[in-house]
């Protein structure tokens, strides 16, 4: 068999963007998938939302990254993923998420984001709908956005192909190779494929992927459930967040598409973990009461269907990226916490650099820092 610079186990919101990267550099490019085509796991369940308000400096830097290549998107490579920039609300009813919220202003505007305080007021200019009373106000940050994550695994993919990547569906790695404690190449269900390096891009299966090579990542799979609504004329643009935990959620938030529908998702508290992906017959009493109490003009629009997919988790809601220690050849970009979709085209520009071995920035050496694989997990994001 032809031999490959890197091999990437997952053809999802980091391999794709990933495999992209990478064949952009010059590097031969396989990209393997257990199922029939590209965004088939964890992403096509994601709601779409893309932002770079975040707790974490790393995230907000690789976020605004992917901010910049899906916002312009289209017209430069002519693919229409329903980009809109409508930007992103969290909203405090509550002087705890009063503090919260302003005390991240700090470190948001640290890292040139363009978002501020609005006070009651203005918050409702912003979002005219949101219930008025007990509102102190909320953060705003226009930039931010949503698209359609099918469309965009679909473009990213078409691009990646063009660019002169290889993607293989329906083939399952059954081993990674290793000699002399270097990369080899894998094995599938078909057959061996010689490669310098393999990229664990698995998501919600990257633990399994990791005990191929000795490891036991800290990845585990967390089922979060969504809904969508009939379509209706246009009436918010931004995502709305509420933070405030409530019995079986920690929070939730909601947006409107570009075609008119409701998208909305919890996060459950406590964690629902393992690779159930079966809807509750609890999810939308639990999220209707939360959201028509926000926003009361939803009270009468009707929920077309709901959904469960699977939120790769770490101990502290960040990201491990980096090369192994014990293996050469053997790296990581895994635990994406629900949020490859707005991390992955940042994360696969970084991933490209490290691979070519091109000189790193003292800020990649920095994000680098933060995500590394050996972290102890002390500090959690609190935007996760």
């Amino acid at each position: 068999m032809d031999s490959h610079d890197v091999i990437i186990i997952g053809a999802g919101s980091v391999g794709i963007p990933a495999a992209l990267a990478m064949a952009r550099a010059g590097l031969k490019i396989l990209v393997l998938d257990r199922f029939a085509s590209e965004g088939q796991g964890s992403s096509k369940s994601a709601i779409g939302g893309v932002r770079a308000t975040h707790s974490d400096p790393t995230k907000i830097r690789l976020c605004k990254r992917s901010l910049e290549i899906l916002s312009t998107w289209k017209e430069t490579y002519g693919h229409d993923i329903e980009w809109t920039t409508g930007g992103y609300s969290f909203v405090a009813y509550r002087e705890q998420e009063e503090k919260t919220l302003k005390d991240l202003l700090r470190i948001q505007r640290a890292y040139e984001l363009n978002i501020d305080w609005c006070d009651r007021n203005e918050l409702l200019d912003v979002i005219p709908d949101l219930n008025p009373i007990d509102l102190i106000g909320g953060t705003f940050s226009p930039d931010d956005g949503h698209c359609s994550t099918l469309l965009v695994a679909h473009a990213l993919y078409e691009e990646a192909k063009r660019t002169g990547a290889v993607f293989h569906f329906g083939e399952t790695v059954e081993a990674i190779l290793i000699n002399g404690g270097r990369i080899q190449g894998v094995r599938t269900n078909r057959c061996e494929y010689p490669a310098r390096v393999v990229l664990n891009a698995a998501g919600a299966w990257a633990k399994q992927v990791g005990r191929m090579v000795g490891f036991e990542h800290p990845v585990n799979p967390d089922s979060h459930e969504a809904g969508i609504t009939e379509p209706v004329a246009h009436f918010l643009d931004p995502m709305v967040v509420d933070i405030r935990p409530a019995p079986g959620s920690l929070n939730y938030y909601f947006y409107q598409l570009s075609t008119g529908q409701v998208v909305f998702c919890i996060t459950p508290s406590p964690s629902i973990w393992g690779f159930d992906c079966s809807e509750t017959s609890t999810f939308l009493p639990m999220i209707s009461h939360r959201i028509v109490d926000l926003m009361p003009r939803l009270a009468n629009i009707r929920v077309r269907r709901s959904w469960r997919g699977l939120y790769p988790m770490t101990p502290d809601g960040s990201p491990l990226v980096g090369w192994a220690k014990e293996i050469e050849g053997y790296l990581m970009a895994i635990g994406m916490c629900g949020q490859g979709l707005m991390l992955g085209p940042g994360l696969g520009e970084l991933l490209a650099r490290m691979v070519t071995q091109d000189e790193l920035s003292s800020k990649d050496q920095e994000t680098l820092g933060y995500l590394s694989p050996y972290r102890d997990f002390s500090a959690a994001e609190q935007l996760k």
